[in-house]
């Protein structure tokens, strides 16, 4: 799921140091932040200063070419700030039982890493599949994704039978891999 295009302009505005898409991330996120602090031993300077963190982390994470938002911005910011909190809570050891235990808590920094290279690597195989070309991308399409067997990919590209499409699509698969890791290893 890629966030919708309102977050996109939100996102490329904050990139670009645009103090509309700053003041709307603000107004759109801090009340929530501030509550979820308040209620777990925060102060107002507190929520102001985990907030602050995350929205430098977002903003760097903006301005990289390769960032994909998969989730909402107040999704990503407020699991950014919950984890940044819980963290200090742990440090000044006034962690409570009202506050779940920090290894409960998704590394979301970890994880979107993880999914912007999952996305990068995606990315990377649809250009790849698309310059394939046909009957190649048909054929492995059919296989791999309406999950035809080699019989009907026989018939439907016209192949004497069902070993020479098994042969064919091998082919096509290696072609598919050798441009793959073409493109994967000059970093595209």
């Amino acid at each position: 799921m890629k966030a919708d295009s309102n977050e996109q302009v939100l996102l490329k505005g904050l990139a670009n140091n645009d103090s509309k898409a700053i003041d709307a991330i603000y107004k759109e996120n801090f009340a929530s932040i501030q509550s979820f602090i308040l209620n777990n031993n925060g102060s107002y300077d507190d929520a102001r200063d985990v907030f602050q963190e995350a929205m430098i982390a977002l903003y760097e994470k903006a301005q990289s070419e390769s960032f994909v938002l998969t989730c909402q911005i107040r999704t990503y910011v407020y699991s950014i700030c919950r984890r940044l909190w819980l963290k200090r809570l742990q440090q000044l050891g006034r962690f409570t039982r009202q506050v779940d235990p920090l290894d409960e808590t998704v590394a979301v920094e970890e994880d979107l890493e993880i999914h912007e290279k999952r996305n990068a690597e995606f990315a990377i195989m649809d250009r790849a599949l698309n310059s394939l070309g046909e009957p190649c991308k048909g054929l492995l399409e059919g296989f791999y994704l309406k999950k035809m067997d080699m019989q009907e990919l026989a018939q439907e590209f016209g192949y004497t039978n069902a070993d020479n499409a098994k042969n064919q699509k091998y082919k096509c698969l290696m072609r598919l891999k050798k441009l793959f890791f073409a493109q994967y290893n000059i970093g595209e």
